[in-house]
């Protein structure tokens, strides 16, 4: 609702030059390879708009494409489908290109026993959006918010004096909780590990200090 209200406002201008009832066909069709994701969104627009207008999609969600696939055919009104174009193909695009980005990756840790998560640096409001693009795309979600998993940070660390000290406050006071705890160096892993978390972030450590840091672990 708010993706077209910023672009609609209180009209589409432009499109009053087409006559009110005209009926039009059209296609989305790719302009590049990659993973679908986002028909959600899209049939949502024009839902919103005029639920009139037919959409059938050729593929689903988590389906491969190439180059000059068409995805949707669309029949209805010309003003609806030229009102609802941009603010469908943003969302499409957007979560398309997350699911492609997610499936690249997916793929190049496929075999090797590793599982690759998201993060919250999503696009303000497009959160669940996003994550749903990211596991479409064969990755997983990390935590939702700060409502839904502890994750204990490097200001959350130096804040309370070190790790051992910000990871036993913690557990104190939840016990029974799941808590991860954030380190940047081999010192602060050899530090938390005696105190049992329950997942360990590796911050900015290269390859072989991460290779280093599963042989400490294991």
């Amino acid at each position: 609702a708010f993706a077209l209200e910023e672009d609609i406002e209180d009209g589409d201008i432009t499109a009053q030059l087409v006559p009110v009832n005209q009926t039009v066909q059209a296609q989305i069709v790719a302009k590049e390879s990659g993973v679908l994701c986002g028909q959600a969104w899209v049939n949502e627009v024009f839902a919103q708009l005029d639920a009139s207008v037919s959409l059938i999609w050729k593929l689903t969600d988590g389906d491969h494409f190439d180059a000059g696939t068409v995805l949707l055919e669309m029949s209805g009104n010309a003003r609806t489908i030229l009102t609802a174009e941009r603010s469908a193909l943003n969302f499409l695009q957007m979560l398309s290109g997350t699911a492609t980005l997610s499936n690249h990756y997916a793929h190049a840790v496929d075999g090797k026993n590793i599982d690759l998560l998201d993060t919250r640096k999503t696009i303000p409001g497009m959160r669940l959006a996003q994550k749903y693009a990211v596991k479409v795309g064969g990755c997983g979600n990390h935590r939702l918010g700060l409502y839904d998993m502890f994750l204990i940070k490097e200001n959350h660390i130096a804040a309370a004096g070190g790790v051992a000290q910000a990871f036993s406050k913690v557990r104190e006071k939840f016990p029974t909780s799941e808590i991860e705890i954030e380190v940047d160096t081999l010192d602060q892993l050899r530090e938390v590990l005696p105190l049992k978390p329950d997942l360990v972030l590796l911050d900015n450590m290269s390859p072989a200090q991460c290779e280093e840091a599963v042989s400490i672990v294991a």
